[in-house]
């Protein structure tokens, strides 16, 4: 019996991995899909008074449109003409509206147009002593000693503390990327294996350098 509610549990339980996510983004598409129709609604209405098309096609027709309005748009802005008027028009009018930075801003981080400040993952030495802090280089010295690095604190990354601190004890972790060590901050410390193999080979490869002793 106990081996019978142990299977339908954990059945149940691997149903419920597999359909929830799918539903939740089912759910996401529809309520999406339903606010674009409600900001399209008076052009859909024009079009479907003027051509008599149902409306569900008259709102298809409608975002394909706008849709190759802004392809049309992103062309123009990639040529010299179009990018300069686009920043005299920025410059001038755009920037003036409140809000306006703030919301660009947001969108290409949104969209991945703005790329991350942080250079590099890599393991920090903050005290006299073998602990190692989870790190992002964010800027450094072409010629100087000082290596600037943001430590997060998890499992918020947006928040943290600003270092500058010697070159030697900064290790960066060579192929692991800012998002999976994001992952880890987020997690609180899991999946952290794969960063300490990572300063364990960096520091293997410089002769002198302590073990890291954690993240």
């Amino acid at each position: 019996m106990p081996k019978a509610k142990s299977f339908v549990r954990t059945t149940l339980l691997g149903g419920l991995v597999v359909v929830l996510p799918a539903t939740i983004v089912a759910v996401v598409f529809r309520w999406l899909f339903y606010k674009v129709t409600d900001w399209i609604q008076p052009l859909t209405d024009a079009l479907t008074r003027r051509a008599a098309l149902p409306e569900i096609v008259a709102d298809l027709i409608v975002v394909a449109v706008l849709l190759a309005a802004c392809f049309l748009i992103g062309l123009a802005v990639r040529t010299t003409v179009g990018r300069l008027l686009f920043e005299r028009l920025e410059a001038r009018v755009l920037r003036a509206a409140p809000g306006y930075n703030l919301v660009k801003e947001t969108v290409n981080q949104f969209l991945g147009r703005k790329q991350t400040p942080f250079s590099a993952v890599a393991l920090a030495r903050i005290f006299d002593n073998d602990t190692r802090v989870t790190a992002f280089v964010t800027d450094e010295q072409d010629a100087g000693a000082l290596v600037t690095v943001f430590v997060p604190t998890g499992p918020n990354p947006t928040s943290g503390q600003i270092f500058h601190l010697p070159r030697g004890q900064v290790t960066r972790l060579a192929g692991v990327g800012v998002e999976q060590a994001m992952r880890s901050i987020i997690s609180c410390g899991a999946g952290s294996a794969s960063l300490l193999a990572a300063a364990g080979a960096a520091t293997a490869s410089s002769p002198g350098s302590p073990t890291p002793a954690g993240a």
